[in-house]
């Protein structure tokens, strides 16, 4: 089927079904979604495998299932959804990266340009597994409802909203821009909230995508020197190629004591944190300066919480930042630039490659600590059928 074709009424797709009360992925053929006004239906090229939708896979995110995660695509966008009054500069046939926030647009926050708040994705979304109408476009052959979590994006095609999505540069590779979704989109938002200028020292504290995202605007942007902070020194390797100045093993040295010593004992400007972990916390603001700001990236397991000594922070005029994402209608577009202009690489950032049948496999390997930076999953073999097909193969 030619990219920009949609498919047929009632069509099937393979999409990666978690069940809900387990930590693991199905492969099964459910219909193919339909857009609403104000969406466009995308033939995903690829998903990014993140830590979120594991903690969502092991339960310690609550959402409701059975559903479909994966909430970083690129994609080409083929039907724009019925209704539609203004698809801006989207069109069919365009080339297009979705962000994971998707922006309701007319929310208080929206209003106010804080797409990274919105209130309606948040209550309908993550609460809910809806889209921003409160209903989902997944269900199962059998009817049964399947919630979304983002665009759903492990599966064929998916249905975005149209403020989620950015046109993906010609000079980037279609599959390996899925990471500018989250990512990129993520680490660009916590450099933004940092207020991290050029010559200004960086820790980063945890070196899997999100980090190495990080690593690699921030030395866009001038900081120095950068210092990633990991357990394991095949990341750390990795890091080093991205740009790090220096590499620290948490598990072999004290990191805090390392950061200072890296920086004259003085501490780092800014320190990101990109896991979630009480003690990945606890280091970033550790590592800190005078008046250095900690940004916490990383979504916590449950209700996680870390020890932070009071009076340092207040003595020495320290900030402590939460950052969950970049504002999409801003800075999605933005950061697909900023990887057109070599600012991000979306070749070296990732690093696995799985079809839509190794989905579960992809996220195990996840959960085992095996991916240094980013993987992402395919759908290079797209099997779309129409009901008849689907008859005819049973």
């Amino acid at each position: 089927m030619p990219d920009t074709e949609a498919p047929a009424e009632g069509a099937t797709m393979l999409a990666a079904v978690w069940p809900g009360d387990e930590a693991r992925l199905d492969i099964e053929r459910i219909p193919v979604p339909v857009p609403k006004a104000g969406e466009a239906l995308v033939r995903v090229a690829a998903c990014g495998v993140c830590h979120t939708d594991l903690h969502v896979l092991k339960g310690e995110v609550a959402f409701p299932g059975p559903g479909v995660l994966g909430h970083e695509i690129s994609g080409t966008v083929v039907a724009i959804g019925e209704g539609t009054a203004d698809a801006g500069e989207r069109r069919v046939g365009d080339r297009v990266v979705g962000a994971f926030i998707m922006p309701c647009t007319a929310c208080e926050s929206c209003l106010a340009g804080r797409d990274d708040v919105c209130e309606v994705f948040f209550a309908e979304n993550r609460l809910k597994g809806n889209l921003l109408d409160g209903s989902s476009r997944l269900a199962r052959a059998d009817g049964s409802r399947l919630s979304m979590y983002s665009m759903a994006g492990l599966a064929e095609y998916a249905v975005v909203p149209l403020s989620a999505l950015a046109a993906v540069p010609d000079e980037l590779p279609l599959e390996e821009a899925a990471v500018l979704g989250c990512a990129a989109f993520t680490a660009l938002g916590a450099i933004e909230r940092s207020g991290l200028q050029a010559g200004e020292s960086v820790a980063v504290v945890a070196t899997g995508g999100v980090g190495t995202s990080i690593l690699q605007i921030a030395r866009h942007l001038g900081a120095s020197p950068i210092i990633a902070v990991d357990i394991d020194d095949a990341k750390l390797e990795a890091a080093r190629g991205l740009g790090a100045d220096v590499v620290v093993n948490s598990m072999s040295v004290d990191a805090v004591e390392a950061v200072r010593e890296a920086t004259g004992g003085r501490g780092v400007h800014v320190a990101f944190e990109a896991l979630g972990r009480p003690q990945t916390i606890e280091t970033a603001v550790g590592a800190l300066r005078e008046g250095g700001r900690a940004v916490v990236v990383g979504i916590a397991a449950g209700a996680a919480a870390a020890s932070i000594p009071i009076t340092p922070l207040v003595r020495r005029g320290q900030a402590l930042l939460g950052s969950f994402g970049a504002r999409t209608r801003r800075d999605l577009p933005r950061v697909a630039r900023l990887a057109a202009e070599g600012g991000f690489d979306v070749r070296r950032a990732v690093t696995r490659r799985y079809g839509i049948e190794d989905a579960d496999e992809a996220y195990r390997e996840l959960a085992a600590g095996r991916i240094p930076g980013r993987a992402i999953v395919v759908m290079s073999q797209v099997d779309v059928m129409s009901q008849a097909d689907a008859g005819a193969a049973s």
